[in-house]
């Protein structure tokens, strides 16, 4: 676990150049195009718009699709909005318990300055 750890200083790092470099006041996409960039340059492992599905005991119930999945099992979700809500921080842990992963990063672009949430089951 403690490997995974080391990745999301990482994923937060990248996130903080493209936040440097940038500043606040683009859509998502364009920050997520920008931390792939950032992703490649020290040959992190990722997936970008990773389809996951959602299982409901056996059955597959529907798919969602996670902005990165960096290193096969952090989910990484960017935001671009002025203020990260509760229910943003509700709906990544029902993630975790859905997917099945142990980390999970929200990373909100929009502010002065880099706004992240690291969740760990």
């Amino acid at each position: 676990m403690f490997y995974k750890w080391e990745i999301t200083y990482k994923v937060i790092g990248c996130a903080m150049n493209v936040h440097k470099e940038l500043w606040c006041g683009f859509q998502e996409v364009i920050y997520q195009r920008a931390l792939a960039l950032e992703f490649r340059k020290i040959w992190l492992k990722f997936e970008r718009e990773r389809t996951m599905e959602v299982m409901y005991k056996w059955a597959k119930i529907g798919t969602r699709r996670v902005d990165f999945l960096v290193d096969e099992d952090i989910m990484v979700e960017l935001k671009a909005t002025t203020k990260i809500e509760e229910v943003n921080k509700a709906q990544l842990i029902n993630y975790i318990e859905a997917y099945g992963v142990k980390i999970w990063l929200l990373i909100n672009f929009w502010k002065k300055e880099l706004e992240y949430y690291r969740f760990i089951k």
